[in-house]
């Protein structure tokens, strides 16, 4: 039972040498655990286990980035990194990135992209939206989806910013999921786009479906954030910015939620799912 606490690579000392020569050494029957588990990090120990991975993935991915090399999807062209003002300060920008990000939740990047442009004109900083009233927000907003709550949350989270950080955003995933309407997917990708840096995987809900149809999972997840938390164990982290950009965009384009065109799709012929649509 001591190997428990030894530290990978240190061994028992051996009870040999205290036996004489050619005397067999007969193990102590233990009534408890025959055995115990040693946990090691990945890579190190003869017991550690080979990291799992879906077959076939890099094959997959390179066909992804080859149908994708257009950069012509609704998010290539409206998406979030497209929508706020890259003149203004840094701050601003940070804050606008933000907003788009709340704006888009179950919005189409079209949408986002015209209401966004629409709060750009009227000056977009966390003053202009606290001296807005509800009603003007909501109808500079709408048709976004659940325009309602999102004006609530947008004015709840911009006191917060102006209050405890200034004016600016947090920093960290653990900050910004903590403010009013923002979730995991909204968090991640502020940090990528607004802070330039990579602190998860961005998970919506075509990056979502077409990691369950390839099975870039070990098993089945039924929601985003199993699914990044599946992703972030395997996939090498310099992928994990690019491979929202890719998947969300293939989604938009070739992996649809409802009738995808797998007659389209490189990966047809290794794609788990296509056999089965």
């Amino acid at each position: 039972v001591r190997a428990a606490f030894l530290k990978p690579g240190i061994s028992l000392p051996s009870r040999a040498g205290s036996q004489l020569q050619g005397s067999p050494v007969v193990p102590r029957q233990s009534r408890r655990r025959k055995s115990v588990a040693i946990a090691y990090e990945a890579g190190q120990g003869d017991g550690a286990e080979a990291r799992w991975e879906p077959p076939r993935w890099q094959e997959q991915l390179q066909r992804i980035r080859h149908m994708r090399s257009g950069r012509d999807a609704p998010v290539d062209e409206m998406g979030v990194h497209r929508c706020y003002d890259t003149s203004a300060p840094p701050e601003v920008m940070r804050y606008q990135v933000l907003l788009a990000l709340m704006l888009s939740s179950q919005t189409k990047d079209q949408v986002t992209s015209a209401a966004m442009l629409r709060l750009r004109r009227r000056g977009l900083t966390v003053d202009s939206v606290l001296q807005m009233d509800e009603e003007s927000l909501g109808q500079i907003i709408y048709p976004v989806g659940f325009w309602r709550n999102k004006v609530k949350y947008i004015k709840q989270t911009t006191a917060i910013l102006k209050q405890k950080y200034g004016g600016d955003i947090p920093s960290t995933v653990e900050e910004l999921v903590q403010l009013p309407g923002v979730g995991p997917k909204m968090a991640h990708l502020a940090m990528h786009i607004a802070w330039d840096s990579v602190a998860g995987i961005a998970v919506d809900t075509h990056v979502h479906r077409i990691s369950n149809r390839l099975q870039w999972v070990k098993k089945e997840t039924k929601s985003p954030e199993q699914t990044r938390v599946a992703l972030e164990e395997w996939l090498p982290r310099d992928l994990w910015k690019e491979i929202n950009w890719l998947l969300v965009g293939f989604g938009q384009q070739t992996c649809l939620p409802v009738n995808p065109r797998c007659s389209q799709c490189l990966n047809q012929d290794i794609c788990p799912a296509a056999r089965r649509l």
